[in-house]
């Protein structure tokens, strides 16, 4: 059950990311904003959302945050509790000091910085399970929802409490503004004022294609 504002697309196969068939969608359809993708991989929840700016890009970008506070508020409210959930400046999302995953924000390639993208997409991966990655003593800088008590097969639930707090997050955008909203998100981050990087460095792993362990 996702909010009326999204439409779901679950991924036959494995093949693809989340975050490659919203791009696709976003530059060939324009209907395509408010689809919420999902991955078919066990081993990571991995999500994304096309998004309709309405503001050019250099202040469009801020939603960003938004989706990566939504990801934390996701993973926070399944969570253990006492377990904290924050982000870095990478956007890199930990979970008791652990790496777990993170998000990416995309937009068109030639979009100047003071013109309206004609869209935007934010997306999230996390571990589910690192059952495939030989000896824990060999990744011990990140964890997996697995490890750390979750639900098993939790990711659809995930997804769905995800779109909703992107909800919130969006409605605190367009009633408050978008700095308000920014406020709202930057409490998750461990050092607030570093510029932030949503281009997946420092988690993400292109040869993978998913969170780097």
């Amino acid at each position: 059950m996702l909010p009326p504002a999204f439409r779901p697309l679950r991924l036959p196969d494995a093949g693809e990311t989340a975050h490659d068939r919203a791009c696709a969608l976003a530059r060939a359809d324009g209907e395509a904003p408010g689809t919420l993708v999902v991955g078919a991989r066990t081993d990571r929840v991995d999500l994304a959302v096309v998004l309709a700016p309405e503001e050019p890009l250099a202040s469009a970008r801020r939603v960003g945050l938004v989706g990566l506070a939504a990801l934390v508020e996701a993973v926070g409210s399944h969570a253990p509790p006492d377990k904290p959930v924050i982000l870095d400046a990478g956007g890199t999302l930990f979970f008791d000091r652990a790496r777990l995953g993170g998000g990416r924000l995309a937009w068109p390639d030639a979009c100047p910085e003071d013109a309206v993208p004609d869209w935007l997409v934010f997306s999230g991966m996390l571990i589910a399970s690192k059952r495939d990655a030989g000896d824990p003593g060999h990744t011990p800088d990140s964890t997996s929802l697995e490890e750390e008590g979750f639900p098993p097969d939790c990711g659809d639930a995930l997804a769905e409490s995800f779109a909703r707090h992107l909800l919130r997050g969006l409605s605190l955008w367009a009633e408050d503004g978008p700095d308000a909203a920014v406020v709202h998100a930057r409490a998750y981050l461990e050092t607030a004022d570093r510029p932030l990087r949503l281009d997946g460095t420092g988690w993400f792993d292109p040869i993978r294609g998913g969170p780097r362990l």
